[in-house]
């Protein structure tokens, strides 16, 4: 028997309230807002999903909204599971698209980081996702994505599932990056692809930076030791360059921990104090910060 589709909406205002920003805002099941936190001017909020995961035909659609000078920190409270669709239904043997949207406004001196937990994709699982971020201004964006194609650790692959991602991101009328992407289990064997890799992870970054060779070779010395393969770039832009950096590997953590390694290099590039680790990551007894620096047990992952 067919279930019934899950339709869930988050809607999210943040604006400046003397020195702090907060928010207002509203979701429907399965979506759920957990309770903010303030980190100097940035407002921490977590995004729920109480259904456990996503069946082909859900469908979770975000909107944010930045006003200006407000600073946002957007996350989620676990990792997204994607079942597997393919071959599961007797009406929908190709199986059905779980899909995922998010419409994001940042209006001008704003800045919203978009640092999920990661996707994994569960063998013959089908998702597709769609972001679209306007800039108005000076407005920021730095947004990070992980997702892993089948449950490796029990020698799962995605079989006949897909992963589609498409981002759009403008500043005022001019498209700065069109970033389609879709991995299936061929894909994934690719020397183009994945090339036999379960991981691939997305960070992109628009702030009104001039970026030039010396910090492209920060963000790649900043892997330290982790695995995997990672690049970085810029694309050069009369409104400030775009950061672009790519993983492919094994290990969802390793990707994590050279996104936030990067966003560290962010706040330092732009004169800002240490970004803090999401409290809802999870915690390990030991994680590094930066290639070579330890930080106390108890904190969330690097």
């Amino acid at each position: 028997m067919d279930r019934q589709c899950w339709q869930g909406n988050a809607s999210i205002r943040f604006h400046r309230s003397g020195e702090r920003t907060v928010y207002q805002g509203g979701c429907t099941a399965p979506l759920k807002l957990s309770r903010a936190v303030n980190h100097g001017s940035t407002c921490e909020l977590s995004l729920l999903h109480t259904a456990g995961g996503l069946v082909g035909g859900d469908m979770l659609h975000v909107d944010c909204r930045l006003a200006p000078r407000s600073r946002a920190l957007l996350t989620s409270v676990a990792a997204q599971k994607v079942y597997g669709s393919v071959g599961r239904s007797r009406l929908h043997p190709q199986g059905a698209w779980a899909r995922q949207q998010l419409v994001c406004r940042v209006e001008d001196g704003a800045w919203l980081s978009w640092f999920p937990q990661e996707t994994v994709v569960f063998a013959h699982g089908l998702l597709e996702q769609d972001q679209r971020v306007e800039l108005q201004g000076s407005g920021a964006w730095l947004g990070a994505e992980v997702v892993r194609l089948g449950r490796t650790a029990a020698n799962e692959t995605i079989g006949r599932g897909c992963w589609r991602s498409r981002l759009e991101l403008w500043r005022g009328q001019r498209l700065l990056l069109g970033d389609p992407m879709g991995l299936d289990g061929a894909s994934r064997q690719r020397p183009h692809g994945l090339a036999g890799q379960a991981v691939v992870g997305m960070l992109n970054w628009a702030g009104g930076l001039r970026l030039d060779a010396l910090a492209v070779d920060a963000c790649r010395q900043a892997r330290g030791d982790l695995p995997g393969e990672m690049e970085a770039g810029v694309v050069h832009d009369d409104g400030g360059d775009l950061l672009c950096c790519r993983y492919r590997g094994d290990s969802t953590q390793a990707a994590r921990c050279w996104f936030v390694r990067i966003r560290a290099l962010i706040h330092q590039w732009r004169g800002e104090p240490p970004p803090v680790a999401p409290r809802v990551w999870p915690l390990q007894e030991t994680l590094l910060l930066s290639p070579g620096t330890m930080v106390a047990d108890g904190v969330a992952p690097c």
